[in-house]
């Protein structure tokens, strides 16, 4: 499968495109994986071009088998929308099991991108598209977890109406902190 999402632009923001990551996107996974705040909160860290195109490989296998939908998150510049460099990430993680009525949703953006409202837009894209009338995956609700101190994922969160539901205990190795739930359901939920 391969899905192009487009959103419109803002007064203040240029049109954001949202497409499956692709192998010439290597180097600019690595260059955002240098980032220290960035890597305070994620769980992988892609060191060197050769991680990023494992990852990339393991994002595209992920797509093929409908588990995981994971977007690369482009600018868009210029008067004909030419998507330049990614920007960010945002993901949909549905698992295989079929019973689930919930997917988990997670985001980053670039340091360069933060603070420009590029993850609100493209959290509330591909939230409205999962939760839309075409039924990308049979869920019902999505689900965003992020450490208790990473505030500006709280923000984009409450940005996209999704509502902090549970503080969540520490997870140790991986979540050595507290962390918030917060929930979107989707129409009829």
């Amino acid at each position: 499968m391969s899905v192009s999402l487009f959103v419109e632009p803002t007064v203040s923001a240029p049109a954001l495109r949202l497409r499956p990551w692709q192998g010439e996107d290597a180097g600019d996974l690595v260059a955002a994986h240098r980032d220290p705040l960035l890597r305070r909160w994620l769980t992988t860290h892609l060191d060197s071009e050769a991680d990023a195109r494992r990852w990339i490989d393991d994002q595209c296998e992920a797509w093929a088998t409908g588990v995981r939908l994971s977007f690369a998150v482009l600018e868009c510049q210029g008067a004909e929308n030419y998507a330049g460099r990614p920007v960010g990430h945002i993901v949909v993680k549905g698992g295989s099991d079929p019973t689930k009525t919930s997917a988990e949703v997670g985001y980053w953006t670039s340091t360069q991108a933060r603070g420009r409202a590029i993850a609100p837009r493209a959290l509330e894209a591909v939230s409205a598209w999962v939760l839309g009338p075409q039924r990308v995956m049979p869920v019902t609700r999505l689900d965003l977890l992020h450490a208790s101190g990473n505030h500006g994922s709280c923000r984009v969160a409450d940005k996209c109406q999704y509502v902090l539901r549970a503080v969540l205990p520490a997870q140790l190795p991986a979540f050595p902190t507290e962390g918030h739930l917060h929930v979107r359901p989707g129409r009829g939920a």
